[in-house]
């Protein structure tokens, strides 16, 4: 008796499914994986160097950040004491010397009409001003 089936107008005989085994050599086989292998610890050992050099660049900037969160503590009790700390009176002196260059600015630009003229430029935060 056969054992073929008739499935969606196709004989199907019984046996192993998928492809057959091809009959590779076996040395190029290993070489094959060796090579794998190699690349495998080559990118393993290029994302450990990127994590480690991110963490070293996390790591510093955290220290500045707490440099400068200490300078501000300083300043704040030094202030609660009813002292004005010299970095303080030059940073104000500083924005007293913004505003008036930026007005002086703004006048000789008031002649001439340019589309970026709306635009800020800013580099840090201590430039800013409020005008009212």
């Amino acid at each position: 008796m056969d054992d073929s089936k008739v499935v969606g107008g196709k004989v199907k005989k019984p046996g192993k499914r998928g492809r057959k085994p091809a009959k590779i050599d076996l040395k190029a086989k290993l070489e094959r994986s060796r090579q794998s292998a190699r690349e495998c610890r080559a990118r393993k050992k290029l994302r450990y160097q990127y994590l480690e050099e991110l963490v070293s660049s996390r790591e510093r900037a955290i220290c500045a950040l707490r440099e400068e969160l200490e300078m501000y503590k300083q300043w704040c009790m030094a202030m609660d004491q009813g002292k004005i700390p010299s970095e303080i009176k030059a940073l104000l002196t500083g924005e007293e010397q913004n505003k008036s260059q930026q007005n002086s600015s703004r006048h000789l630009k008031a002649g001439k009409t340019d589309a970026n003229s709306n635009s800020c430029e800013y580099s840090t935060w201590e430039s800013l001003s409020v005008e009212e």
